[in-house]
């Protein structure tokens, strides 16, 4: 079995999708989950980007059903979180407004993240290091700060917390690790880029929203692509089996390599 072979088969990739019928099971599996936990629905940070605008349509089909079927009131908070002003924070009510969400909170993240960097930059002088953080450094501080609000807010409401993580993030590593990598459940998480993009035309994402270059926000001007050097699609046809350059395969194969610490449970001895 090549190394592309092995990965798809870990990653749960299909080459085709039918999504009605992964809308159902997406859907399906959301509803099991939160039954068994026995809490009162789901919790979906939507950043304006496409992952979380899936995320959340599938999270209120999921809470709907179950209301239905139960004659209980189950939600889906849809929870926005920029840092200071966001230029597209539009975007994020658009997908609340799209699925119709009833509950939605907005907690800013910016004066959090500050203070936190104080404090490291603080304990980096007392090191002799005289510095601000990197940019990278902060930005999984960003990461990190929004997960704490996340599970402070589900913790108060017994909701469950739904990460976008998806197939074609895993197989980078693209993610921080315990932040925006550590969620109660990962509803996209066998589907590649190009597979999350199809759910989104069928579900209903606002147009302005499938047009966007896909970025995490980390700092400005940062995308996901330059980034990692590597353009979706070529992640995607690998993802489904097909040959992409030698050049794209090596890098992405070299990626995978270097953050399996990411997709790992933490260690023991």
């Amino acid at each position: 079995m090549s190394l592309q072979e092995q990965i798809i088969a870990k990653l749960r990739v299909k080459p085709s999708i039918n999504v009605e019928s992964e809308v159902k099971e997406r859907v399906a599996f959301l509803k099991d989950y939160v039954k068994k936990a026995g809490s009162t629905g789901l919790l979906i940070a939507i950043s304006g980007g496409i992952d979380s605008a899936v995320a959340a349509g599938l999270c209120k089909m999921a809470t709907d059903e179950l209301s239905v079927e139960t004659g209980r009131d189950y939600m889906t908070l849809g929870v926005f979180q920029p840092y200071g002003t966001q230029e597209d924070i539009d975007h994020s009510y658009a997908v609340a407004k799209a699925f119709d969400l009833k509950h939605t909170a907005e907690t800013n993240i910016e004066d959090a993240v500050t203070e936190v960097a104080l404090e490291v930059e603080q304990g980096l002088k007392g090191l002799g290091i005289h510095r601000h953080m990197t940019h990278q450094g902060k930005g999984n501080v960003k990461a990190r700060t929004r997960m704490v609000m996340q599970y402070a807010l589900s913790f108060e409401l017994n909701l469950i917390v739904v990460g976008t993580d998806h197939a074609s993030e895993s197989i980078t590593g693209f993610y921080t690790k315990w932040g925006d990598g550590a969620v109660d459940i990962t509803p996209l998480s066998s589907l590649n880029k190009r597979q999350v993009r199809q759910l989104a035309a069928y579900l209903g994402v606002p147009q302005p929203i499938l047009d966007k270059v896909p970025t995490a926000g980390l700092w400005d001007g940062q995308t996901d692509e330059a980034e990692l050097g590597l353009t979706y699609d070529e992640n995607s046809d690998y993802l489904e089996g097909k040959e992409i350059a030698p050049a794209s395969r090596e890098r992405l194969e070299s990626i995978y390599a270097r953050s399996a610490h990411k997709r790992n449970s933490i260690p023991g001895i």
